[in-house]
């Protein structure tokens, strides 16, 4: 039988750790925990269950081309991020400083794009 082994963080290369950290917290109305020239975190308060998002600095950093084209930066993760009400959470995203993507690939899950480039879908 394996070891007990579970995901707790991911950790997205940026060329912002800061702005991008401030930008999930304000959309996932979770605290930084962290704010450095090259390294952010956000996670849930303590006690209180949740996946910690960790940024960090990327000298050579390039924004992923969604969806992918022959050529360009290909985005290596994205975030799932479940929701209630999809229109009120695109709504929300944008106001917190997301851009919707020009290509949605199905009715009940939204691509956005983070303040860095980075894909990220909202979900029911």
């Amino acid at each position: 039988m394996p070891p007990l082994l579970r995901a707790t963080s991911m950790t997205i290369g940026t060329s912002r750790p800061g702005e991008l950290a401030r930008f999930y917290a304000r959309l996932l109305d979770l605290p930084v925990t962290a704010d450095e020239s090259e390294w952010a975190q956000v996670r849930p308060p303590e006690g209180v269950a949740g996946f910690t998002l960790n940024f960090e600095y990327e000298r050579h950093y390039a924004r992923p081309v969604w969806p992918s084209v022959p050529g360009g930066q290909t985005a290596s993760q994205h975030l799932d991020i479940q929701v209630d009400d999809l229109a009120a959470a695109v709504e929300w995203a944008v106001a917190c400083g997301a851009v919707l993507a020009g290509f949605q690939p199905q009715d009940d899950v939204r691509v956005l794009l983070d303040p860095d480039g980075h894909p990220f879908c909202l979900f029911l």
